[in-house]
């Protein structure tokens, strides 16, 4: 593809976008209308029994939007999107100008994932945060409840001490537990909904059923004493995960750094390598490597979560 071709066809995006109004957030809401279709009330039913599991690429962008929103930058997820799609058609574009058509969903997959790896790591700061302050929260909490046998009394005296966001989870607790309805089961049920994490829930369930038998409040001093067992384990596996992820990157820079090495040692092995079909291929396989072991790094690096 030579240059004016090139430019003709960014003009012809240019002219779809302006022909159509296409916006961040037209552009958000059909990227999750096409990985997310609207379901049935019937699949809705068979998904909360467990019958249909949720796709696992719709699930994560929701979880990026969700903590998104819960920190205040709900509006970022579709310039998050927008970015995205950008990065595939150009990933698809410089595909077609090496002329390449191997690489078209390679680069195109690979450079639309860039802003949302960079995303999830950006909020990766966030949830560690979320956990600290909650085992914090729910261990002063806890430790007046035991004493006082008010789970009341026990947030309110201590909600000064509690920082944002979980702050804001207890407050709204309170709130409909005072002021809304006096059934304390049910606040503490829509309070269980708040946050998503398997301790947390634990932590809640026995609080409802230490309702009925107050015996049971003895045992959320070790469901606490979970959240610290977490943090203190991911602590040490991320200082032994830290080097091998950067071995991993500096690989990868080598072998992708040896293409433009390869022009300036050997301009016939680097013409071999763009311009014949074993080269292409070469090229292709590569990138498919890369690409699917960047993800099952990020997978299997990431901080474990406690599941019951």
């Amino acid at each position: 593809m030579n240059p004016y071709s090139l430019f003709a066809s960014l003009l012809v995006l240019l002219a779809i976008v302006f022909l159509f109004g296409l916006t961040p957030e037209t552009i958000t809401t059909d990227i999750l209308k096409i990985i997310s279709p609207k379901q049935t009330l019937r699949s809705r039913v068979k998904t909360i029994q467990g019958k249909i599991k949720s796709k696992k690429l719709s699930l994560e962008l929701r979880q990026i939007q969700d903590a998104l929103i819960a920190t205040g930058k709900g509006n970022q997820f579709a310039s998050v999107c927008t970015v995205s799609l950008s990065l595939f058609i150009f990933g698809v574009l410089f595909a077609i100008i090496i002329s390449n058509w191997f690489l078209i969903p390679i680069l195109g997959i690979t450079f639309a994932m860039i802003p949302f790896f960079y995303t999830k790591s950006s909020l990766s700061y966030y949830e560690k945060h979320i956990q600290e302050e909650m085992e914090t929260a729910l261990s002063i909490v806890t430790t007046s409840y035991v004493r006082s046998d008010d789970i009341m009394s026990a947030i309110g005296e201590n909600i000064c001490y509690i920082k944002p966001p979980i702050c804001e989870i207890f407050k709204s607790f309170l709130g409909e537990a005072t002021v809304i309805s006096s059934d304390t089961k049910n606040a503490l049920l829509n309070l269980r909904g708040k946050i998503d994490n398997q301790i947390f829930h634990e932590w809640c369930d026995t609080l409802i059923a230490s309702q009925d038998d107050r015996t049971l409040k003895t045992t959320l001093f070790p469901i606490v004493n979970k959240l610290t067992d977490v943090r203190i384990v991911n602590n040490e596996l991320k200082t032994m995960l830290t080097e091998p992820r950067k071995e991993y990157f500096m690989m990868v820079a080598l072998v992708v750094g040896n293409i433009p090495l390869l022009y300036m040692l050997n301009k016939d092995w680097f013409s071999s390598l763009m311009n014949t079909l074993p080269g292409k291929l070469v090229l292709a396989i590569t990138g498919m490597i890369i690409l699917v072991t960047t993800v099952l790094m990020m997978k299997y690096t990431k901080p474990i979560e406690y599941k019951r």
